[in-house]
């Protein structure tokens, strides 16, 4: 395999100040800019910013910006803008570590557990996030507790004490005197003005009439092909888990004891309308409607859907350079092509590893089908695709590859699934945002996956944007390729994006 890489990226000073002047919305999440006299921090897309130059500080993360004494804007909302994609990131430690941070690692933990769990001391995880983003790791936890606490605050009717521990707070009269401290004003106050620019609000009845559901959006940088994106994700979606409807992505969700649903859609796309990529910057946002079972772990769901639908992609920079490098006329069908993550993890394996070795798609998704209804957790969700959460990798490494075989599935297959699970189980295979993806596949490799299928657990696991499955049939025949070895040399060029590459190809071929 051709070893992945990561490239860096930087903005300097000269860029934010065009990025500014200009509100251009490519650069919403990459920098924040701090208004001197009035001690408030903006995306650079806020319509309210007017300041001269000599009144400006910028910050690479909103957690810097609070650390200097500013407060987040109540008009573009800073806690709404996309973040940062993971090529853009200087070294693994610090992805993995803002990563699971701004999933929700440090609440009710420790920075020396999540140091342990990275492999390093609490010391030198310090030292990595003080250097890079010149703000500890609890303040760095902090930063995002109090802004999802004040989009809560902002979008939903939720009650103050639940929003509090939604949040990460472990009482409520931490949440009212950080809320204060931070903000100079109280949740209730902050409540009362609902000035956020959010259309959505909280406790609806659900599709099916009866489920108590939350509605919150998530933000992206146009241009977004959104149903190239439900083409990639229904390809190797999970039947009972998962299902898309031509607009619209739902699934079940089980997470950290917590069962519930989530659907989503592309805002200001209505159903039935022509779903061509969007090109303006205004409404940039998924429609999110989830289950108030989920609430608890609001913080780690909106961190895990953002990595699904690859929402912190940079699309215009990457449709440049795969356009510049042979594929404009892939590029111009489909702007703003992203690549599929995962909402679980093991749910990449499930979905790549159950299918192999069947004879069509039909019988791939008829063993998944199978697997699942012996296997994963059932659910009443009131929606007729919807009936189980993904089995866990314990459930499968039990069932063995016997049990995998009375499935449906074929010997090889069996015998692989049924080692991967029982490595994730056992923690001797981790999965986690922030791995070493070379690693990560070496182990896949080394259990019987073959070439491509561990590239595409990485890619989705992983969240991995250069992933490129050079031995993949179809992409073979889209590029129109002699073989793996000159696929591979083409691909070289595509670098640090082949992931969105191999997406383009292999969507060429689904159309």
């Amino acid at each position: 395999m051709t070893r992945f890489h990561p490239q860096t990226t930087a903005l300097n000073q000269d860029a934010c100040e065009r990025a500014l002047d200009a509100r251009d919305p490519r650069f919403d999440g990459l920098f924040f800019v701090g208004i001197t006299t009035t001690r408030i921090y903006c995306r650079p897309v806020c319509p309210a910013r007017v300041s001269h130059t000599d009144r400006r500080r910028f910050f690479d993360t909103a957690g810097a910006a609070e650390r200097a004494g500013f407060r987040p804007c109540l008009r573009c909302r800073p806690e709404l803008a996309p973040g940062r994609a993971p090529v853009d990131a200087v070294s693994r430690l610090v992805r993995a570590a803002t990563s699971r941070i701004e999933a929700g690692a440090l609440n009710g933990h420790s920075v020396d557990e999540l140091a342990t769990e990275l492999g390093v001391s609490g010391r030198h995880l310090r030292r990595v996030l003080e250097r890079e983003f010149g703000v500890s790791p609890g303040e760095l936890a902090q930063t995002h507790r109090l802004l999802l606490a004040k989009r809560l605050l902002a979008d939903t009717c939720l009650p103050v004490t639940r929003i509090a521990f939604a949040s990460g707070f472990q009482s409520l009269r931490r949440f009212n005197a950080a809320f204060r401290e931070q903000y100079r004003m109280s949740p209730t106050t902050l409540r009362r003005s609902r000035v956020g620019t959010s259309p959505v609000r909280g406790g609806a009845a659900g599709p099916d009439g009866r489920r108590d559901t939350l509605r919150l959006t998530l933000a992206y940088r146009a241009p977004f092909d959104w149903r190239g994106l439900l083409v990639s994700l229904a390809r190797d979606a999970i039947p009972g888990v998962e299902c898309t409807d031509g607009h619209r992505y739902c699934r079940t969700v089980a997470l950290d004891g917590r069962v519930g649903v989530v659907q989503v859609e592309d805002a200001g796309i209505p159903e039935g309308a022509a779903r061509r990529p969007r090109q303006s910057s205004s409404h940039t946002h998924l429609d999110v409607e989830l289950s108030s079972s989920l609430v608890p772990v609001i913080m780690t769901l909106i961190s895990r859907l953002r990595r699904l639908f690859d929402l912190d992609a940079e699309p215009l920079l990457i449709d440049a350079h795969l356009s510049a490098t042979g594929m404009a006329d892939l590029v111009r069908r489909r702007r703003g092509i992203r690549i599929p993550g995962s909402l679980d993890p093991f749910d990449a394996i499930v979905g790549q590893l159950v299918r192999s070795g069947a004879r069509s798609v039909a019988e791939g998704d008829e063993t998944v089908r199978r697997v699942v209804a012996a296997l994963g957790e059932p659910v009443d969700t009131g929606h007729i695709a919807l009936t189980h959460v993904t089995p866990t990798a314990a459930r499968i490494a039990e069932a063995g590859a016997t049990g995998l075989l009375a499935l449906g599935m074929q010997r090889r297959a069996a015998d692989t699934m049924a080692a991967v699970a029982a490595a994730v189980a056992d923690g001797s295979l981790r999965l986690a945002n922030g791995h070493d993806v070379n690693a990560t596949y070496d182990a896949l490799v080394d259990l019987g996956v073959d070439s491509s299928r561990a590239t595409m657990i990485v890619q989705r696991a992983l969240y991995w944007p250069d992933a490129f499955p050079v031995s993949d049939p179809s992409l073979l025949r889209s590029a129109r390729a002699g073989g793996a070895r000159m696929l591979a040399r083409r691909a070289e060029r595509w670098r640090p994006w082949r992931a969105y590459a191999a997406t383009h190809l292999s969507l060429a071929v689904t159309h």
